[in-house]
């Protein structure tokens, strides 16, 4: 899973520095055709591997049969037994929070570089930092996750990367904020692996692919909602709200996972 992810992490690395070559060009606009090519290509490639199976007959590929539990909530609403989950909710506004103070730091950190620690035309460059953070993070520290337990190693990351958005906060630096942010984003990259695999321990299986399209579709409501509190925040007391922001979301993340159940609840 945290392979997985590293993938987007990649994506995120790149995209910066590839979006920073277009706006210096003067047909910038064929940068759609480049995501509209990348698009097109993930579609055929998922079109290649599922071939358009249904998730019982990928999980019989795989030697995982629907289990009677399965059966027997096929004659009711799994809906209703998905958002009866109390763990399904907590999972959901913590990666809303996640994700959004993932977007916010990712794109508004080069404005606060720029407009609070001086940072010139190559501050876009941060950003790149923090996502490759990112993704060295969701592969380079999986012994970590193994040592630690991965419950206790997400409490370990966000009250370090907490610790040190403090430092981007008060330190004014330009090159140790720089640096601060890359490791932050080596904090964050594997906690959003860890919780996907933590919903597949303490959610029902027949109900998993439920609810983890809940949690992500949840959660990416965060990448449009902590931006727009910014922006908002930013208008009314300037770009310098954007590190109590930050901080009080990852305290707010911090709290939100330790009221997340650490096993499944037994059936009654």
């Amino acid at each position: 899973m945290g392979i997985l992810h590293a993938v987007y992490g990649a994506g995120a690395f790149a995209a910066p520095l590839v979006a920073t070559q277009f706006a210096q060009q003067r047909m910038w606009s064929f940068h759609y055709l480049i995501s509209l090519g990348i698009a097109f290509s993930n579609t055929a490639l998922l079109i290649a591997v599922f071939r358009f199976k249904d998730q019982d007959t990928c999980l019989a590929e795989i030697g995982q049969a629907p289990s009677n539990d399965a059966r027997e909530s096929a004659d009711g609403s799994k809906y209703k037994q998905m958002f009866r989950l109390r763990a399904l909710h907590l999972l959901a506004f913590f990666v809303l929070i996640y994700i959004g103070v993932e977007v916010t730091l990712g794109g508004w950190i080069v404005t606060y570089v720029k407009e609070l620690r001086g940072g010139g035309p190559s501050s876009g460059y941060i950003a790149s930092g923090f996502f490759g953070g990112l993704t060295v993070g969701r592969i380079g520290l999986l012994w970590v996750n193994q040592k630690v337990g991965e419950r206790r190693a997400v409490f370990l990351y966000a009250i370090i990367a907490v610790g040190l958005e403090l430092v981007v906060w008060l330190v004014p630096s330009l090159i140790g904020g720089g640096v601060a942010i890359s490791f932050v984003g080596l904090l964050l990259g594997p906690i959003y692996p860890i919780v996907i695999n933590h919903a597949a321990r303490v959610l029902p299986p027949w109900l998993l692919t439920g609810c983890i399209g809940w949690i992500s579709g949840f959660g990416q409501a965060g990448s449009a909602f902590l931006p727009f509190v910014t922006g908002a925040l930013a208008s009314k007391v300037g770009i310098k709200g954007l590190q109590p922001l930050l901080v009080s979301m990852m305290g707010l993340m911090i709290a939100l996972w330790a009221l997340v159940p650490s096993s499944p609840r037994r059936k009654e």
